[in-house]
Parts: C-alpha cells; structure tokens; sequence
C-alpha cells in the first residue's frame, strides 16, 4: 500500500510542478508531462518502477478520449469523413508504410523487417495530437479534422496489422523466441482471455461483427434505462460508476474479439452523440481521462533509456529526425493532393510526424513473434518516445512561425482601412453582425473588423463592407481611425481577447465610448476593473425574456411581468455596481474574501426588498389585461 501511495504522489507531484511551468512558458500541458516523466526517470529506475506496466494501464485514458470524440460526431457527421477516412486516413497508412519499408531495404534490412518497422512507424500519437489540437481549440479547423481521420484510420488500421505481423516471422528468431517461453510457467499459457481464440476465420469475423452490433444496438437502447434506474438513488457518486462501468465494459468486450478498445468505445461515442445523457457521460469520464492522459505521457518521458541513447547518439538521432522528416514529407504530399491548404496543410503535416502509442505495443508484439530482433525493437522504442517528446515544440513551431503567416487557410494581409471611421466594430459573428445591421439601418456607417476571412468573404456577397485583421492589435487600431473614432463595440467570441481589445482602448483612447460584450457576470467585473463601463452580458437580455415569458406562461399579465423584471434587472444593476470594486483580477472570486463579503451583505439587504417588491406586482393584477404573444 506504501508503495502505490509512494508512486502517485511522485507521478502527482512531478505533473503539478512540471505542466503550469511548460503553461506559463506556452509550451503545453503535454510537454510538461513529457518533462516531468524524463524528471522522475532516474527515481522510478532506483525505486525498480516497472513503467511499461503503468504505461498499459495510462493508455486507458486514449480509450477515454476517443469516447469523447466520439461523443461530439453525430453518425452523419462521421458517414461524411468516409472520403478522409478511407482516402486520407488509407493512403497515409499505406504510402509512409512503404516508404519506410524502401528506405530500410536500402538500409539492408530484410524486406519482412523493412515492411513490419514500416507498419510500426506508420502509426501516429493519437494521444498527443489530440490532446494538443483541443487544447488549441484547432481540432475543428480543416487540418484538425483532417488529422483526427488519419488517427481514427490507423486506429482501425492497427487491427489487420496485428494479424499479419505474425506471418512475417524469421525462423531464427522465432526459434529463439520459443525456447524462452519454455521456461515460463504453464500458468502464462492461460494469460489473457479471448472470445476467438481457436476460431476459423469466417466464425472470428462473426463474433467480431457481434461485438460491434452489441456496442450499437446496447449503446442505443440500453443507455437511458440503466440511467434512469440509477437517478432513482440520487447519489452523483453512481452516475461516474456507471460511465465508467459503460466504457469499461465497451473495451473489455473489444479486447476479448481482437479489436482496438479504443476503436469499440469511438464507435459507442458516436452511436450515444444524440443521446439525452450526452453531457452527464461527458462531464463523468473528462476527469478521469485528463487524470490518466496525464499519467501515460509521464511514462512516456520515463521510458526514454538514456544509457541505450548515449551508447548509439548519432544512430538514435539520425532515425529520430529522419523518421519525422519523411512522415512530414509524406504527409505534405497527400495534404496537398487532398486540397487542404496554408496553415491547415502544414498542420496536418507536423502535427502526425511522430511514433505513436500503438508503436510500443506493436514492437514487444513483434519482438515476442520473433519479427524483429529485442535489440532493434529497443532502438526503435527509444525513437518512438523521442519523437513524442519532440511533437509539442513541431506545435509550438506552427504556432509562432507558420500560423503567423496564414488565417483560415490562406496567406492574407490585413485590409487598409479607412482612417475616419466612426464606429469601429470588432466581430462579425452572432453578436457583431446583428450591431451592425441595427446601425446602419439607422442610417450610421460603420467599419467591422474581423479575423475571419471566410465570414467576411460570405458578408461581402451581401454588400456589407467589411475588412480583414486583427483588431487586438494596436497598429490595426490605428489604421482603422481608432483615435477619431466616437464608438468601439467590441463583439469578439473570445474572452480573453475582448479584455485584451478593451484594456488597451480604454486606457490609450479615452475619449472613444468602448461598449463591449462579456460572456459571463466574472468577465463583467474584469471589463469593469480594466475601466470600461458600457458592458452587456451576451445572455443576460435574452435570460431576462424567457423570465418574462415564464411569467406569463404561470398566468401573470404581461404588465405585471414586465414589471417584475424590470424590479430585477435594476436590482441586479445596483448588486454588480456595489460588488464590483471588490473584485480583483487574477483572483478566484471564491477565494477574494471582501468580494464574497461584500457579496453575502448585497443578497442578504436586496433580496427580501425584491422578493417584497416582485410579489406585490404579481398580487396586484391590473384589470382587462390581454397576454401579448410577441416575445
């Protein structure tokens, strides 16, 4: 028991000092889980820390993310990436398969060696890519789905691989192979289970096509029953233990028939994405794949042998870079050839130039069938941790080198602009747009400003004048006419960049009325405390409607409605104005002492004067009163 607690406080420790630090520095959280496994390495040796063992069980959380991703894809979502999947996803399979296998010809390898490194090698880090593209909210740009069909591919790929690999058996190795075995316990011939272990081909394609239809028809059917048995207890506890016995069972029944667990609970993901306990399932399993994701990317850093790297530095390196150089080069290729362009196309090509997981599993499956030789194996798992670890700075490379250069796809300098705007919009989506369609049906001209060149292209058809940039930055500002300019309306979907946008115009242009949107009542404070004082919750008005309506629907008039939410809404007016110079930014409002004060004591004065005022409205029914049906 000391042991286990000894360890996940070491893997807990590493990961809590390791990841703010490669945040803070813009490096990511998966290269500072790759930092903190190369961190603990020598400990875990001293300690004799079996960290393939741990690896097997980390890998638990890539089964949990591709559930998750398979959550957000609709089946008519997934039927449409048919031509990535099978195109894409197949041919990059194929192709960096076989360039592989020609370069280790050359090399003087075996050709049954050159072809089974090649599937290997093949494979990319769905973990990693993954990871990495949702967390810099690219996994829906063209690249990211582009690359999230290649990964699903070799997901699927992995399974004809492991039944072929065998076949490619050297004698001699083989051999050897076998006369280890000969020593182990007659218990290791019962190890692992199998539902087709002894079957014919054709009765093995029928358990496996079973399996498969057991995960859709339970997925569709079974789904909401046991969840609605399991709500009658009340306990949350039960909900988390029966999403996980769900995913769980899903990848022991794809273990047992000889698929990938990770391919069975995508499918069960996909077949559950209309389901009503779509975001219960969701917001249950996220802990436990960040938490295991995690986890498996230390060990990752962890199993990097050094002393094998030091002894063989140049060979390792050399086969390191290559391999990435090729992927890269392949990838480039069949981007190109499948049209996706700029930014995108360089994405795709970076982003999946690494080893993946499956590359560990594949490499002891063909050491143990005597495939490849145990000392070639161990080079090349050496190569697939190290091109890993390389992954996060290729995506730091995109970010701050090639996406700099490209916007939705395509080079593109911003717009020139007028130098005597008036009314600067930033934003041209859901909220900019409607502004700016109110204004100039007033008969005022207005100048939008958006970083979206497909949205603006799509405005333009209409006849609406808009221009090309980012208006975060100061230069683009001042090319707009920023310091002639009476209004701002700041109309941005990001948070982050609003208050970037605001804090800057409110303290270098302040004689321009800056009017802003907030996403939610913390973002208000922060906008407020950066000086801005004209700011509209984005769902505050329409919240305070379906109020009204609630109302209405109970069978109060719409007079008295109105009324009583207008006694809310200035209430609420008066509330955030008396909180708000007690809240401080960068600070949890949770852990701000005077701001949970100063709350505690507005609620505790307002509330009954509301309560008091509200009630007397809706007692006080005027007379021949007709509900208006517009709302």
């Amino acid at each position: 028991m000391t042991d286990i607690l000894l360890l996940a406080f070491i893997f807990l420790i590493a990961g809590i000092i390791a990841v703010p630090l490669a945040t803070r520095f813009s490096l990511g959280s998966v290269l500072g889980y790759l930092i903190a496994g190369i961190a603990i390495s020598p400990l875990l040796t001293k300690l004799h820390v079996d960290v393939n063992a741990i690896q097997h069980f980390a890998e638990f959380g890539v089964v949990m993310m591709l559930f998750l991703v398979g959550l957000e894809l609709e089946p008519k979502t997934l039927w449409s990436m048919r031509a990535r999947l099978l195109g894409l996803g197949g041919g990059q399979v194929l192709l960096t398969t076989l360039v592989i296998m020609l370069v280790g010809i050359l090399s003087g390898y075996r050709w049954s060696v050159a072809l089974t490194v090649g599937m290997v090698l093949a494979l990319s880090s769905t973990a990693i890519v993954l990871q990495t593209l949702s967390e810099k909210g690219l996994l829906k740009s063209d690249g990211g789905q582009a690359s999230f069909a290649v990964l699903l591919s070799q997901d699927i790929a992995v399974i004809p691989m492991l039944a072929f690999i065998p076949l490619l058996a050297l004698p001699e190795l083989l051999e050897i192979v076998q006369q280890s075995q000969d020593h182990l316990s007659a218990d290791s011939a019962h190890h692992g289970m199998s539902l087709v272990k002894g079957l014919n081909s054709w009765q093995t394609a029928l358990v496996t096509v079973a399996a498969i239809a057991a995960v859709v028809i339970g997925g569709s059917y079974l789904t909401s029953p046991v969840f609605r048995f399991v709500a009658t207890a009340r306990l949350r506890e039960l909900f988390t233990a029966t999403t996980l016995m769900f995913v769980i069972a899903i990848a022991l029944l794809m273990s047992l028939v000889g698929l990938s667990p990770a391919l069975g609970t995508f499918i069960a993901g996909v077949t559950l994405a209309n389901s009503s306990y779509r975001h219960e399932l969701e917001s249950n399993i996220e802990p436990f794949k960040g938490l295991l994701l995690g986890v498996f990317f230390i060990t990752v850093g962890a199993s990097i042998n050094f002393s094998l790297l030091l002894e063989n530095v140049s060979d390792i390196i050399a086969l390191t870079v290559g391999l990435m150089a090729l992927k890269v080069m392949v990838l480039y290729v069949l981007a190109t050839l499948f049209q996706l362009r700029g930014s995108d196309r360089w994405l795709f090509a970076l982003g999946l130039s690494q080893a993946g997981e499956f590359g560990f599993v594949l490499l002891a499956f063909t050491s143990a069938n005597g495939v490849i030789s145990t000392a070639l194996s161990d080079q090349l798992l050496l190569v697939v941790a190290l091109t890993m670890l390389l992954t996060p700075l290729l995506f730091i490379l995109y970010d701050r080198v090639i996406a700099a250069h490209y916007c939705s796809g395509q080079v593109r300098e911003a717009d020139p602009l007028p130098g005597d705007a008036k009314i600067i919009i930033a934003g041209s989506g859901r909220v900019g747009g409607v502004v700016d369609r109110i204004l100039r049906m007033a008969g005022f001209e207005t100048t939008v400003i958006d970083f979206s060149s497909e949205r603006l292209e799509e405005l333009r058809i209409y006849g609406v004048s808009t221009y090309f940039g980012d208006a975060t930055r100061p230069d683009l500002l001042h090319a707009a006419g920023i310091e002639d300019a009476q209004l701002l309306v700041v109309a941005i979907d990001d948070a982050e960049q609003i208050s970037t946008l605001v804090k800057y115009a409110v303290e270098n242009y302040p004689h321009v009325h800056v009017l802003t949107r907030a996403v939610d009542r913390h973002h208000v404070y922060d906008l407020y405390a950066y000086g801005c004082r004209d700011i509209v919750r984005e769902t505050y008005d329409s919240s305070l409607r379906i109020g009204r309506s609630a109302f209405e629907a109970l069978g109060i008039p719409r007079e008295s409605a109105e009324a009583m939410i207008h006694v809310y809404n200035e209430s609420d007016k008066v509330a955030m104005l008396s909180v708000a110079s007690a809240y401080k930014v960068g600070i949890p409002a949770h852990e701000n002492e005077e701001y949970v004060k100063r709350l505690r004591q507005v609620m505790d004065e307002g509330e009954p004067k509301v309560q008091a005022r509200m009630r007397a409205i809706r007692l006080k029914k005027p007379e021949n009163s007709t509900p208006d049906a517009d709302r």
